[in-house]
């Protein structure tokens, strides 16, 4: 059985891609080309690997080799990225992941600084539930990811923030002047919940409050919880890094419980890490992000593996030619 490179490289952009059209305009070739290269990584295997009916989905047997042809990847990137290191700068394509609310606010400062000081890399942000970046991080999806409260990331790691929690209240809410908000005066409104994240912070929150956690509505998409607050559905509360996109006619108030999450951009915890990766968050020691004060290094780690299914991130990417 010979497995090769271009073979996987078509299996993991269909599944990243969601088509094969959409793997051909990602890689540059013909679609044709790509389903030729699937058909022959599932002729050598001798198992099929996607499923063509409609979008295509994995098999089981895809589910089980997309890791090892991710890991795989990653690992030819990395020898040619150090094979073209002649002079020492670090070059390549990179992928980080992170969840919406460090996208929105954090991100944006750090690609600005890596787009200056790194040219011959180039950055694509995937964006996604906090689960889901985990999952693409482990997975070979991404090569870099913001961890929200990591229990144990990797050496080398950058502490890159931390955000405590607000509550999201119409202007004219009754609270809304305060310098603070007590969870617990909030107890007669609904509460909203953000599901793409944050919920075991949530609910620390409720309890530190001594208030049930109830939430009315479970909602995934910040826009819409945002929405749904400036319509008066009811209030919700957010890491303070949401406050850019709440919009008008919303505030975001301090919780006087106080709780935050730390932020750690890391590389993956079970392979080797792109070479252009560790130059990155080198450099995002040096950047005092929002609402954090000084960079610091996370500590050494160990910690289980997480395995993604397949990723369908909202994804933007940003060049940094």
């Amino acid at each position: 059985m010979v497995v090769g490179i271009p073979q996987l490289r078509a299996f993991v952009a269909v599944v990243d891609a969601g088509g094969f059209g959409a793997a051909a305009d990602r890689l540059g070739i013909s679609q044709s080309a790509v389903s030729h290269a699937v058909a022959a990584l599932e002729r050598a295997t001798g198992s099929p690997v996607l499923t063509r009916h409609g979008r295509p989905t994995l098999t089981r047997f895809g589910e089980q080799i997309l890791d090892h042809a991710r890991t795989v990847l990653a690992s030819v990137a990395a020898i040619t990225a150090l094979a073209e290191d002649g002079d020492g700068r670090p070059r390549g394509a990179l992928t980080i992941a992170a969840p919406p609310t460090i996208c929105h606010g954090l991100l944006p400062e750090l690609v600005l600084r890596w787009r200056a000081e790194f040219p011959e890399v180039a950055v694509s942000l995937y964006e996604g539930e906090d689960d889901e970046v985990a999952g693409w991080l482990e997975g070979g999806t991404a090569d870099l990811a913001v961890l929200i409260d990591p229990p144990a990331p990797p050496d080398g790691s950058a502490l890159v923030g931390s955000d405590r929690f607000h509550a999201v209240l119409r202007t004219d809410h009754p609270l809304a002047a305060e310098p603070t908000v007590d969870l617990a005066d909030l107890a007669d409104d609904d509460f909203l919940l953000s599901a793409g994240g944050c919920e075991r912070q949530l609910q620390e929150l409720h309890r530190m409050a001594g208030v049930p956690f109830r939430p009315a509505h479970r909602i995934r998409q910040l826009s819409t919880l945002f929405a749904m607050v400036r319509s008066g559905v009811g209030v919700s509360v957010v890491p303070g890094l949401a406050a850019g996109m709440a919009g008008a006619e919303l505030v975001l108030v301090p919780l006087s419980q106080s709780l935050t999450r730390t932020l750690v951009l890391t590389g993956p915890l079970h392979r080797p890490w792109h070479p252009a990766a560790r130059a990155l968050v080198e450099a995002a020691l040096a950047v005092p992000p929002p609402l954090a004060g000084r960079l610091r290094r996370a500590a050494p780690a160990s910690g289980a593996r997480r395995h993604p299914g397949i990723p369908e991130p909202a994804r933007s990417t940003e060049s940094l030619d």
